[in-house]
């Protein structure tokens, strides 16, 4: 789901959520991270894992397919997601399908009943103003959670980024929060800080041509008053 997804926002997560310039041909891209857990807005959903992406933009708008696959434990959530964004500038906005499997044993893809699909969409809006970025992420259909009335919560997430560098390696540090009561989200019982991230990357040069950017992520949630820590690599041609 995901931008390291398991690094909350990851190279994926959130794919819907990258900003980028317009350009004039159709670009192509394809990658695959190696997580030791995959960590997602404050929320551990898997152990080690690959994560393979593969998309497709033109002027701004991009299509993009984006999974998640357990390799050290069978019964991880599998999953597969798609989505279309359109940047211009700084802005962005998207539109994600999230599609899981273990939680929805036997529900299988083009099932999309109101109370039995396994998809779960998302909108989401955004701005990269350079020194941070801030991002707002709502469900609107599919297997969302539930508020405290049990209806539809219409789980939203909003997030604040930072890039910066420091000792020779590429940081960012992020923030992200619940701001009403879902069971999407860990059972948020109202507004809660769940995602508190530190993230750091380096490219570690295998040849001329070719290098591997290798990444270390902290990640606490003090909402549920738990805390990870993941590393991962990225292969891309």
């Amino acid at each position: 789901m995901r931008t390291f997804k398991v690094m909350a926002l990851t190279l994926a997560g959130v794919l819907s959520a990258s900003v980028a310039n317009a350009q004039d041909e159709v670009e192509a891209t394809v990658s695959a991270d190696v997580v030791s857990n995959y960590i997602w807005r404050g929320q551990k959903l898997g152990e080690g894992s690959i994560q393979p992406t593969l998309g497709i933009s033109y002027k701004g708008l991009s299509l993009s397919a984006w999974g998640s696959y357990g390799i050290t434990n069978p019964d991880d959530t599998k999953e597969f997601d798609l989505t279309l964004a359109y940047s211009t500038g700084g802005f962005n906005v998207g539109i994600t399908d999230y599609f899981f499997t273990s939680q929805y044993d036997g529900i299988k893809y083009f099932q999309y009943g109101a109370h039995s699909t396994a998809h779960v969409f998302e909108a989401n809006i955004g701005y990269d103003f350079g020194p941070l970025s801030v991002q707002w992420f709502t469900n609107f259909s599919g297997a969302d959670g539930v508020n405290e009335d049990g209806e539809r919560a219409y789980s939203s997430y909003v997030e604040v980024a930072a890039p910066f560098k420091l000792g020779g390696l590429d940081w960012s540090a992020s923030i992200g929060a619940v701001p009403f009561a879902t069971t999407f989200y860990a059972d948020a019982s109202g507004f809660a800080v769940t995602n508190l991230t530190v993230k750091a990357t380096k490219e570690i040069k295998i040849t001329d041509s070719f290098s591997i950017p290798v990444f270390g992520q902290i990640t606490a949630n003090p909402s549920t008053e738990k805390a990870y820590f993941a590393l991962g690599f990225t292969l891309q041609p």
